[in-house]
């Protein structure tokens, strides 16, 4: 994933959009030079009223689909020279001449005008894509490694491959009294959606750090919902019944073995460890944004953790894709089987990996919604051992 950045030049844009590379360097030069030299030998084993000089007007052509600017030009001029050796060099056969000529010039000043429509389209594009990339960066921002005492690992496929970013989020915000933990999914697609996201990661990083109950940090994250779909229908947009799933863990500062558990409407998350895979008995409450339904305070579920287990949370891109006959994807099952032929797929980067491979394989790419994996656990503190003599030995990590 990378920044937006200004000041994109053509060049740049060439060095970025050159699809024809050789160990790193451009070879789009070598089709239409390949061209020029095929239709010159061709012509020169070729006699009488034959002539297939004239053909050189589609070296310019080739040249503006795959080369920059200047070396569409550079074709142009370079067919024109070429027209002009080789229709002269035999006299006292039939030449093609001044029409043909004029043919081939032609063909090189519309080929590079085309060439510069093009290349203007792929610095739109370009630019397009930088914005859509700060917008991502901007909502997921990046994680520093092991953030808030975690280690984390997050996937994030977007249904729309030209789109890059959509309605799932994810965050983790230390604080004072423990880390916080945030996986959701807005419904609705487009940038609505990714608006949404972006007020609840705020809402979020502000209340996972200032409050102590976690209870609180959801009332806040409800509330902000609910602020926002009043000033979205304010302004007339159609999104006034905008709902999000999600779910909100808290790893206490005093404790190492229990997560506290909110859960809004969204499937609740996987223990993953050397022991198996389980799902966290944690009770499913309303999604944000629903609390008129049952109004009181969501409820928080409190669960043990064991030492070396990693908490999964997918979106329902991971829970509802589809195989060619309409079946769902068995996530658990298949985390169960991947942990059996090797216990280090625990850890975060290689599950949600796992996740990944196993959802795209599932829905042989077809992604219907964004996929979203993240998985979180705890960074184990080295144990002290006691030496004969008393001394303290510090423990290496675990494997997983």
């Amino acid at each position: 994933m990378s920044q937006g950045s200004g000041g994109q030049g053509p060049r740049d844009v060439v060095h970025r959009h050159e699809t024809l590379r050789l160990r790193g360097r451009s070879v789009a030069w070598v089709p239409p030079l390949l061209l020029l030299v095929a239709i010159t030998l061709i012509d020169y084993n070729t006699g009488g009223e034959f002539r297939t000089v004239s053909w050189i007007v589609l070296v310019p052509g080739i040249a503006a689909a795959i080369c920059g600017v200047w070396g569409t030009a550079l074709f142009a001029v370079l067919a024109m020279v070429t027209y002009t050796v080789v229709d002269s060099a035999w006299p006292h056969q039939f030449q093609a001449g001044l029409p043909d000529f004029i043919l081939v010039a032609t063909g090189g000043v519309l080929a590079t005008l085309a060439c510069a429509v093009r290349m203007r389209g792929e610095r739109r594009a370009l630019h397009m894509r930088d914005v859509t990339e700060t917008v991502r960066r901007t909502v997921l921002r990046p994680l520093p490694p092991d953030w808030g005492g975690l280690e984390h690992a997050g996937i994030y496929l977007t249904a729309d491959a030209q789109a890059r970013v959509g309605g799932d989020f994810y965050d983790i915000q230390p604080g004072p009294y423990g880390t916080r933990v945030l996986v959701g999914d807005v419904q609705g697609k487009g940038l609505g959606a990714v608006e949404t996201a972006s007020v609840l990661l705020g809402a979020f990083r502000e209340a996972g750090y200032h409050e102590a109950d976690l209870t609180d940090v959801a009332d806040r994250l409800e509330t902000r919902m609910l602020r926002h779909r009043e000033y979205t229908a304010a302004l007339g947009r159609g999104d006034r019944d905008r709902f999000a799933t999600a779910v909100l863990l808290g790893f206490p500062a005093d404790r190492t073995d229990v997560v506290d558990a909110v859960v809004f409407g969204h499937e609740p998350p996987l223990a993953v460890g050397p022991d198996g895979v389980r799902s966290l008995p944690a009770d499913g409450g309303l999604p944000l944004g629903c609390r008129d339904l049952a109004p009181g305070r969501p409820p928080v579920c409190r669960v043990p953790v064991a030492d070396g287990e990693t908490l999964l949370l997918v979106t329902d891109g991971v829970t509802e894709a589809r195989d060619g006959a309409g079946d769902f994807y068995r996530l658990a099952d298949d985390l169960a089987r991947a942990l059996a032929a090797d216990p280090r797929v625990a850890a975060p980067g290689r599950l949600v990996a796992v996740v990944r491979d196993g959802t795209l394989r599932h829905s042989r790419g077809h992604l219907v919604d964004d996929t979203t994996a993240f998985a979180v656990r705890r960074i184990r503190v080295p144990r002290l051992s006691r030496a004969p003599g008393g001394e303290g030995l510090e423990g290496g990590r675990s494997p997983y």
